[in-house]
Order: structure tokens, then sequence, then C-alpha cells
């Protein structure tokens, strides 16, 4: 019960803090409306916002899983070799730090207006904190595990699937619940470029409407929300003596 009314109180505090400001300051609509206002757009729009949210969702989860798989085998690579790792480190490095708004019409004019580019930004956008939690977990396998498959004469491949997989498992999860919430903003970011559907079209093409512009926020925003749990529950389905030793 705490794990739900907790979230559910600090919800309602929030919109209510939201509505506290308005009325205090006695903002416009124009420039910020109700959470009254942004309610109505719901029921006003319902089909547009459930169709723009499904595209954005799409989106998300394909470049999200794109993401995870290189990265995890990427970041494999990194912690398998010094020299690999010397090798490639620094261009990871520049290609996340270039800014991603930047890529937004590059990706268009490369990859034309469909979800293509879409994904790629998603793929950008989450994929180097799962190379890092991946290099971080297989580089960090327990001496003492180590030390007990080479006891067993374990070949590389037997060691790497069944100790120090297992073992960085927990930091992976760390990154890939890290990586979740970028992965629902990349889309919203690639969305304002050149696109005809999706939760951040909602937010380009609404205008001076912010009651709309609101509401896609706030479905991005749930969006994300119900994505990173649902991360969570697969760690504690996949890693229950995680949760065991944490508490």
């Amino acid at each position: 019960m705490r794990r739900i009314l907790l979230p559910l109180a600090g919800a309602g505090a929030t919109v209510a803090l939201w509505w506290l400001v308005i009325v205090a300051f006695d903002v416009q609509s124009y420039v910020a409306p109700t959470p009254r206002e942004v309610a109505a757009v719901f029921g006003r729009l319902p089909g547009y916002l459930a169709d723009n949210t499904w595209v954005t969702l799409l989106e998300t989860l394909a470049g999200f899983a794109l993401a995870v798989v290189a990265g995890v085998l990427i970041g494999a690579a990194l912690a398998s070799s010094r020299w690999i790792e010397e090798a490639m480190y620094p261009s990871l490095v520049a290609l996340n730090a270039v800014p991603k708004l930047a890529l937004g019409s590059l990706l268009t004019v490369w990859l034309g207006f469909g979800q293509a580019p879409k994904v790629v930004m998603v793929v950008l956008m989450c994929f180097f904190p799962v190379v890092l939690a991946t290099v971080g977990g297989l580089t960090r396998t327990p001496a003492e595990l180590a030390e007990l498959a080479r006891s067993l004469s374990a070949s590389r491949w037997q060691a790497f699937a069944k100790v120090r997989l297992p073992a960085a498992l927990p930091q992976i999860f760390v990154g890939l619940k890290t990586a979740m919430p970028l992965a629902v903003i990349g889309a919203a970011i690639a969305e304002l470029f050149g696109s005809t559907s999706g939760l951040g079209f909602v937010i380009y093409t609404a205008g001076s409407d912010t009651a709309v512009s609101f509401a896609a926020i706030v479905l991005l925003a749930a969006m994300s929300i119900v994505l990173f749990y649902a991360v969570v529950v697969v760690e504690r389905l996949l890693l229950p003596w995680v949760r065991e030793t944490t508490g």
C-alpha cells in the first residue's frame, strides 16, 4: 500500500502545487494552463492523443531494444579487451557528447520522414548508459566467483556466460533504468523535426494552445513512469536476490 499511496500522494501534491502557482500569480492560460484545462483536452481530443501516444511508444520501444542489444554487445567487447576499450572509448564519448537536438534535422535528411530517424535518435539517447553499465558490471566480477570458474577449468565463454554476465546483471539493469526515460525524451525530440505524428509532433503543432502541449507532456511523463517501472518489474523477476539483499 505504501508503494502505491506515496506515489499517488506525490502526484496529487504536484498537481496541487501547479494549480496553486497559476492561481497565486494569475498566470494566463496562453502561458500555462490549469490542470482542469489540460484535463479538458483529454476529453476533447481522446483519439488524436491516443494515436500519437501509440506512435511515440512504438518508436521508444524499438529504439530502446536496439540500444540494449547494441550496448550490451559493445560493452562486453570493451570489457573483454583493454586494447578494444582504448581504441573505441574516445569515439563513444565523442558520439555521446554531440548535442542530440542538432542531429534531429540531419537524421531527417539522411533517413527521411518515417520512423527510422526517430528510432535512431532513441538509440543515440540511451545507448551510452547501457554501454557504461555493461562495462562496469563485467569488469567488477567478484574475485571469489572468478577464482571458482578458474578452479573448475571453465572456458572463457563458460566463465562469461555462467559467472561474469550473471554477476553483471544488477549493474546492467541500473543502466537500463537510466536509459529508459532517455528513450522517451529521444523519441519526443526526433518528432519535432519533419514528423507527422507522435507526441513531439503534437507539441510542435499545438502553437499557442498550451493546454494541448501540456497534455502531450503529461502523456510523455506517464509513459516514462510506466516504462521505467516495467524495467523494474523485469529486474525483480530475473534478479530476485538483488531485491532481497537491497531491501
